[in-house]
């Protein structure tokens, strides 16, 4: 399966890293290919390293400001124009996303799977993976969005909350194979 993540380029805590590097070796040992924003900095470099190290494969989607952090040592690596286009090939390419902790972008590119999901343009299982409860205010904003009518799909029917990644993985791999 072909696995996009959504995830910050920043080094951050071993409370983040640690279950990182486990959600990433489980998606390597699995057969898995990382699809990802190709940098070889930070977080972005633990899961790669981590995959890379288990077997699996790596597909990166960097852009053009960024290229000079790109992973040289990708099976894939493509440099987009822009973000727009960067996010539009990451999720071309993905068969499944995770989102991991992160900043803004992060947000800004789980938003928009959320969306095209709402709005019935994709139906690719997302799972947010919420270590060291990292989203439980983002879990809880959802939630209200749902209760007040803001979402016309049930949040269960968007995204799947995982608090560890063998919860993550297990969740992917059955809504994937259900799907086949």
């Amino acid at each position: 399966m072909r696995i996009c993540v959504f995830l910050s380029a920043a080094d951050l805590a071993e409370r983040y890293t640690a279950p990182a590097r486990d959600f990433a070796e489980r998606l390597g040992k699995g057969g898995h290919t990382l699809v990802w924003g190709g940098s070889d900095v930070g977080l972005m470099k633990v899961v790669a390293d981590g995959v890379h190290a288990a077997g699996g494969r790596l597909c990166g989607v960097s852009v053009e400001f960024l290229a000079e952090m790109a992973r040289p040592e990708a099976d894939e690596m493509i440099v987009a124009a822009d973000l727009a286009e960067r996010k539009r090939l990451l999720l071309d390419k993905a068969e499944a996303v995770v989102i991991m902790v992160g900043g803004t972008g992060t947000l800004d590119e789980a938003t928009e799977i959320l969306e095209l999901k709402k709005h019935g343009h994709t139906d690719k299982p997302v799972v947010l993976l919420n270590t060291a409860g990292f989203y439980d205010g983002l879990k809880q904003q959802f939630q209200r969005m749902e209760d007040e009518g803001f979402l016309p799909r049930p949040l269960s029917e968007l995204v799947y909350f995982a608090e560890e990644p063998e919860q993550a993985l297990a969740y992917l791999e059955s809504a994937t194979r259900g799907s086949r």
